[in-house]
């Protein structure tokens, strides 16, 4: 009779879920939702931390992050911030054992209004009116995926997921991207990789659509064998693992070099934008998440996503909009995005720093005394 009751509450919570969240979100759903919140928080937050960490190792050192230093491993306070976004890494893993990654990884969006928000309080990196209503478009166009968020297909082994890893259109997409990578790493990086934001955060974002894909697979794995149904005897389980470490710390390294050569406000929206679209694109090809939805939620989900990025733009073009700069013959007085994207804190204006110093270096050399 209690089994029974039980049954039945777990069914009513599921219909309760369904009810406030649409038809397609599940009991799963839910939990992967609430997980995914919890880690932007923390993901959000690491970005200013490990920042500080960063300028504070820098200034200690004379060697910053971006050029090859590696003195803020000896910084407590980059520890810290590594330890925080382990912290969301985990609640995001969880994350992805429960729900789809079209439904979880558009809502790192709130990761950015996180540090947005902190690096205007602590950054002292100005947040523009229009900035907030980036936020905004932000949380309305996760709100508009997560209530028209796919129902997660029930997987049974890690052997049926490999078998959508190694299918044919998969397969290309991978070797696609480890030639990006490869191509970023050896030809763009060392020419450009300091004064375009776009290849440090370019090869993240790509290592990163494989390894949400390998989290998903090892994931799934270990909460099938928490339920009784081992999958670690299997060899495809231990290879996911192999593929999440290799990509994880190839994403930490050069995600710590894009944040120490670029500011945070251009680091932090891009590198959504570019790790959102790929693992979503991941996501369709292995595993199928549109297959089965009608047209219209999955026109509801682009449109909740295209209103996403568009906050993430606007948040970005918008940030330090209001910062007095000194004018002079050389100085445009309305820079443009191309011209952020590629200067960022500011490596290419150090070049003529004994002429003009502008207010954000002026800035972040104060922070550097403390």
């Amino acid at each position: 009779m209690r089994r029974r009751r039980d049954d039945w509450i777990g069914i009513e919570g599921e219909e309760i879920a369904k009810f406030h969240f649409g038809m397609g979100f599940s009991a799963d759903n839910l939990k992967g939702f609430i997980l995914a919140l919890l880690s932007s928080g923390f993901i959000g937050a690491s970005f200013i931390i490990k920042k500080k960490g960063l300028r504070r190792a820098a200034a200690a050192s004379g060697v910053r992050a971006g050029v090859g230093g590696y003195s803020y491993l000896l910084e407590p306070l980059w520890w810290l911030g590594m330890i925080t976004m382990i912290v969301g890494e985990v609640a995001n893993f969880v994350a992805y054992a429960f729900a789809p990654a079209i439904l979880v990884t558009p809502l790192g969006a709130l990761s950015i209004i996180v540090s947005a928000v902190l690096a205007h309080f602590m950054l002292k990196e100005k947040l523009h009116h229009l900035g907030i209503l980036g936020c905004v478009m932000c949380i309305a166009g996760s709100v508009v995926i997560v209530i028209h968020a796919p129902q997660e297909k029930p997987i049974t082994s890690v052997q049926e997921i490999w078998s959508m890893a190694t299918q044919t259109t998969f397969l290309l997409y991978v070797a696609s991207a480890i030639v990006l990578v490869f191509v970023l790493m050896f030809h763009f990086a060392p020419r450009y990789g300091h004064t375009n934001v776009l290849i440090f955060v370019g090869i993240c974002s790509l290592m990163g659509s494989l390894s949400v894909m390998s989290v998903k697979a090892l994931g799934t794995s270990l909460k099938l064998t928490f339920e009784g149904n081992n999958q670690l005897i299997y060899p495809e389980t231990w290879f996911f693992m192999v593929v999440v470490i290799t990509c994880v710390i190839t994403q930490m390294n050069y995600l710590n070099k894009a944040l120490d050569t670029f500011n945070t406000a251009i680091v932090s929206p891009i590198y959504y934008v570019m790790f959102t679209t790929l693992t979503i694109l991941a996501s369709v090809i292995m595993f199928k998440d549109w297959d089965g939805q009608v047209v219209g939620s999955i026109i509801s989900e682009i449109c909740g996503f295209i209103v996403v990025l568009s906050g993430t733009i606007l948040l970005h073009v918008t940030k330090d909009y209001d910062r007095g700069t000194p004018r002079s013959s050389y100085a445009p007085l309305s820079p443009s995005l191309s011209t952020r994207l590629c200067t960022g804190n500011g490596d290419l204006m150090k070049h003529v720093e004994d002429d003009m110093a502008s207010s954000e270096d002026i800035c972040m050399r104060r922070q550097e005394l403390y």
